[in-house]
């Protein structure tokens, strides 16, 4: 019987972090203890549908997807998760006084309002 090895590698096709995503990423990830990188996390619906958010992870899961930048930050999405997430890219905007992570066309594949349950980030939310 052969073994089938679940492949953890994503791409940015999958997930697409912007540059200025990253950065701010890493900014917030670099005085936390024990980080090892941010996850994207979907939960479920209600009126609005599936919403999604960003918090840090200590240790990833066994079944954890990783995108790992160019800049060494870890990005984790559980297996569940990338079937709704997969085509997103997530960027970082300054707008005047409002900073806030973007998620573009979360829920593409599945629908859904795409709206932002929680956010790991201080200082910013969803958008």
């Amino acid at each position: 019987m052969m073994e089938t090895r679940f492949d953890n590698r994503l791409t940015n096709q999958q997930v697409n972090v912007t540059p200025e995503a990253v950065s701010q990423l890493i900014a917030i990830t670099e005085n936390e203890a024990d980080v090892n990188g941010v996850r994207i996390f979907v939960s479920g619906g209600g009126c609005g549908g599936m919403s999604y958010g960003m918090t840090f992870v200590e240790q990833p899961h066994q079944y954890d997807c990783v995108l790992e930048t160019d800049d060494g930050l870890n990005i984790y999405v559980d297996a569940v998760a990338l079937g709704f997430l997969e085509g997103v890219e997530i960027d970082f905007k300054t707008e005047g006084v409002n900073k806030s992570f973007v998620f573009r066309n979360v829920f593409a594949n599945t629908g859904g309002a795409g709206t932002c349950g929680s956010c790991g980030a201080a200082g910013g939310g969803c958008a």
